[in-house]
């Protein structure tokens, strides 16, 4: 199954680090967040990766050209430091297209330009690349393919550290509640779409905005809810914690080396998305 990510943005709340490289090349201890997307994925067996590339697709480019696998492989130097021989190896196996979607596009741009790399896949996968998680991601597939639903994405609790208000007619707060426990549900990032979803989209218009709210309305998006580890780096403070998990080495996103047991007050519940349920506050659109 192909896996399309979208990596173009210029991420302007990242600005700390993005001014020079897009933020999907931040970096999370010895790589950036797209390659522990990319090795996330690999490790369920999707390797046929779809770069939708933009602003400072250059860079993007030559990480890849110019990979290093010692970085993150064990290995044997010998012959007085001429000969190199991998332990373990990162990407022999991946197969990754690069492909020019537009400095200024949103993601439904970038999807429809890489449309003809999709062709004869039935069912393909997508991903923000700013997002991590621990979600088992054969519970995803297999959820979309229960449904009747031309896309399927991951929710999650927000992460933020608001807190919701609600108010009477006469000004007087009823309820203070930290959003994360305000029964909210927010886009995880993470996609299972059918090639069917090209049929709902028109050209300019971003994918979780007017092709969702045509989908909502058929009863044909859906959605399965993670209460487990999920993460985004879309903040600077964000980087930061990611940063310090993984200098403690607490990193539940690193499925390929953890073998993370699911604890059962965490087991991912599912639901469909109904059309009153189109405008949930704290989506996140990209």
């Amino acid at each position: 199954m192909k896996v399309v990510l979208f990596c173009g943005g210029f991420g302007m709340r990242m600005r700390e680090y993005s001014e020079a490289i897009p933020k999907p090349m931040v970096s999370i201890g010895h790589r950036p967040i797209l390659w522990h997307v990319m090795k996330y994925y690999a490790h369920y067996g999707h390797t046929d990766f779809i770069l939708c590339l933009g602003w400072k697709s250059q860079v993007v480019k030559d990480y890849f050209l110019r990979y290093d696998e010692c970085v993150s492989n064990d290995f044997v130097l010998s012959s007085g430091g001429t000969r190199i021989d991998l332990l373990n190896s990162d990407i022999d196996d991946w197969t990754i297209t690069f492909v020019d979607t537009g400095a200024k596009s949103n993601i439904g741009q970038r999807l429809k330009a890489v449309e003809p790399h999709l062709r004869g896949e039935e069912t393909f996968l997508a991903n923000y690349t700013d997002g991590l998680t621990d979600m088992n991601l054969p519970d995803l597939i297999d959820f979309h393919d229960q449904q009747a639903a031309v896309a399927t994405f991951l929710s999650v609790p927000p992460q933020q550290s608001f807190h919701t208000v609600n108010v009477s007619d006469d000004g007087y707060v009823e309820s203070v509640c930290a959003i994360n426990r305000s029964g909210v549900w927010m886009n995880g990032g993470f996609f299972v779409l059918q090639n069917e979803i090209f049929d709902h989209m028109r050209a300019g218009e971003e994918l979780v905005v007017e092709p969702f709210a045509r989908l909502v309305e058929q009863r044909r998006l859906a959605t399965m809810k993670h209460n487990g580890f999920w993460g985004c780096m879309d903040t600077y403070k964000e980087k930061q914690l990611l940063d310090e998990m993984y200098d403690q080495g607490d990193t539940p996103w690193e499925v390929w080396r953890n073998d993370h047991v699911v604890d059962p007050l965490e087991t991912p519940t599912v639901g469909v998305f109904r059309a009153s349920e189109v405008a949930l506050p704290a989506r996140r659109l990209k």
